[in-house]
C-alpha cells in the first residue's frame, strides 16, 4: 500500500488524508457532553466524590481533589445548571421578547433587564418578534417549554389569553411598552400620550399651526396613543387638523419619505413635523435636508448624534432603561411572593429642546 502523503503541485502544500487526521486524534463528539460519571471514571473516584468536588462540599482529600479537578479539566466537563436547578423548581432564566432586536430604542431597555436579571442570578434569553403575533406567540410559547421563571414581553399582537395557562402554572410576566391584551398583568409604559402633546404644544408655542404627523402602525398602542397626544395638543389650541396633515403606517423610509413630501408640498404645506418614533424621525431629517425651506421639527424618542446636527433634533425622550429596569424588578418581585395585583405603572416622558422644534413657521 502507497503509504505517501500526496503533495498538491500548485502550491506545494501537503495534503493530509481525512483517515491520517482521524487517526492523529480523537474526533469530536458533537451534541454529545463529558458527565460525572466520565469525571469519575478518569479520575478512578466515586461519583460522590466528583458530585462533591464539583458542588464545592467539604470530606474529599486534597490529592482526590486535584486528581478530580484535573479529569475535569482534561474532558472540559461542565456542571449541569439545568439539572440543578431544576430540582430547585427554577431554571434561573428569564424570557425577553422585544419588537426589532436592531432597534436602537431596545438596546438600553434589554440591558437594564439583563443587568436585574443578573444581579438575581438568571440569565436572560431574549428574542424577536418582528411585530408578527404570531411569532411573539410562538417564541413565548418556545420559552415557556424551556421553562423559564418569568417573561418580559414587549407585546406584538393584541391577545395574550394564550399566556394565561403559563401565568398559572408560576410563570412571571411582565408586559413593556405596550399592554397585555384580555389579560390581566403587569405593564410598564412610558407617558406617550402627554409626550405627544407636549411636544406638539411646544411647536404651537413656537407659532407652529399647520403641524405634520407622521407615526407608526394604528393597530400599535405607541402609535395611537401619540396620536391621540397630537390631536389633543391640536384641540387645545383650536386648531382643527386636516386628514391630509397626518400618515400612520410602516416605519421603513420607502413608506415615510413619500408621506413627508406630500405634506411639505402643495400650497399650504405644513411648517412644522412631528415625527412619532425614532426610525420615523431619521428619514423625516433626511427629507428635510432636501427642503428649499426650514421646516421645524420634535421627534419622539432620542437618536443617536440628534445633538451634533445643525439645528440639534428637539425630542420627546422616554427612558427606555428605566422601563427595562422597572419592567425586570417587577418581574422578580413576582418570583418571590411580594407582589399581588397587577399594576400600570407609567413612566414620564422629558422635552430636550435642541433647536429644530424652536425654529418660527417659514410663511
Amino acid at each position: 500500500m502507497d503509504r505517501r502523503i500526496p503533495v498538491d503541485d500548485r502550491t506545494g502544500r501537503r495534503i493530509v488524508p481525512e483517515t491520517a487526521r482521524r487517526a492523529d486524534r480523537p474526533a469530536p463528539r458533537y451534541g454529545t457532553r463529558p458527565t460525572m460519571k466520565d469525571v469519575a471514571a478518569r479520575a478512578g473516584v466515586g461519583l460522590k466524590t466528583v458530585s462533591r468536588v464539583v458542588n464545592g462540599e467539604p470530606g474529599v482529600t486534597p490529592d482526590t481533589e486535584r486528581r478530580v479537578q484535573e479529569a475535569i479539566g482534561a474532558l472540559g466537563f461542565r456542571r449541569n445548571d439545568s439539572a440543578r436547578v431544576l430540582r430547585k423548581g427554577r431554571t434561573a432564566s428569564i424570557g425577553l421578547i422585544l419588537e426589532d432586536l436592531a432597534d436602537p430604542f431596545y438596546g438600553p431597555l434589554s440591558r437594564a433587564v439583563e443587568e436585574v436579571a443578573r444581579a438575581h442570578g438568571a440569565l436572560l434569553i431574549n428574542g424577536s418578534s418582528a411585530e408578527d403575533p404570531e411569532r411573539e406567540q410562538e417564541l413565548a410559547l418556545a420559552l415557556c417549554a424551556r421553562r423559564v421563571d418569568g417573561l418580559v414581553v414587549i407585546p406584538a399582537g393584541d391577545d395574550h389569553r394564550y399566556l394565561e395557562p403559563e401565568i398559572k402554572a408560576g410563570v412571571a410576566t411582565v408586559f413593556v411598552d405596550r399592554p397585555a391584551g384580555h389579560i390581566a398583568a403587569d405593564v410598564v409604559l412610558s407617558d406617550n400620550f402627554g409626550g405627544a402633546r407636549d411636544g406638539v404644544a411646544h411647536l404651537i408655542a413656537h407659532g407652529h399651526r399647520r403641524i405634520g404627523f407622521i407615526g407608526d402602525m394604528p393597530r400599535i398602542h405607541t402609535a395611537a396613543e401619540r396620536l391621540r397626544g397630537y390631536r389633543a395638543a391640536m384641540e387645545d389650541a383650536g386648531i382643527a387638523v386636516e386628514d391630509s396633515w397626518m400618515s400612520l403606517g410602516a416605519t421603513d423610509p420607502g413608506r415615510v419619505r413619500p408621506a413627508a413630501e406630500a405634506m411639505l408640498s402643495g400650497p399650504a404645506p405644513v411648517t412644522a413635523v412631528f415625527s412619532a418614533n425614532n426610525r420615523v424621525t431619521v428619514t423625516v431629517i433626511r427629507v428635510l435636508a432636501e427642503q428649499p425651506r426650514r421646516v421645524a421639527l420634535v421627534g419622539f424618542d432620542d437618536i443617536e448624534l440628534a445633538d451634533l446636527l445643525q439645528p440639534g433634533v428637539t425630542v420627546v425622550a422616554q427612558d427606555a432603561a428605566a422601563l427595562g429596569r422597572t419592567a425586570a424588578e417587577r418581574l422578580f418581585r413576582q418570583l418571590d411572593g411580594t407582589l399581588v395585583a397587577p399594576e400600570r405603572i407609567e413612566l414620564p416622558t422629558r422635552l430636550i429642546t435642541r433647536g429644530s422644534g424652536e425654529l418660527p413657521p417659514a410663511e
